[in-house]
């Protein structure tokens, strides 16, 4: 897989609710299949890996249903972790002082991108 050092287009920005549905994706992290998600939290635009920090599972209630019943953490469904929707910290559970790895995106008039790293890449050629 050949690096990417440019922006790409995720989804529109409409797509993503306030404290709604996360936006899933494809990635490689380090060569290997992963899912990502983004959503809006507190009129910011977050993305993350789709994994716990606690055990390597997707947290996902339903696809794209991260938040709480009350729509103010990120919750594991399987092992009941909660991260800070804006950082991505631990903030209660099993995931120690880990928390979920971040993904940069960015928004702007009217779309929302992200930007592969070393370690995070597209999962297909863009």
């Amino acid at each position: 897989m050949k690096p990417v050092d440019k922006e790409l287009p995720l989804c529109p920005s409409d797509a993503l609710a306030e404290r709604g549905r996360a936006h899933s994706f494809d990635v490689l992290q380090n060569s290997k299949p992963e899912r990502a998600f983004v959503l809006r939290f507190d009129g910011q635009v977050v993305a993350y890996l789709n994994r716990c920090a606690h055990l390597p599972t997707e947290m996902d209630w339903q696809e794209g249903e991260f938040l709480d019943a009350d729509k103010e953490l990120i919750m594991c469904s399987i092992h009941g972790a909660v991260y800070d929707p804006l950082t991505g910290r631990c903030v209660s559970g099993m995931c120690g002082h880990r928390g979920l790895i971040q993904v940069p995106v960015k928004e702007r008039a009217g779309q929302v991108y992200w930007y592969p790293s070393a370690a995070i890449q597209p999962a297909f050629d863009e």
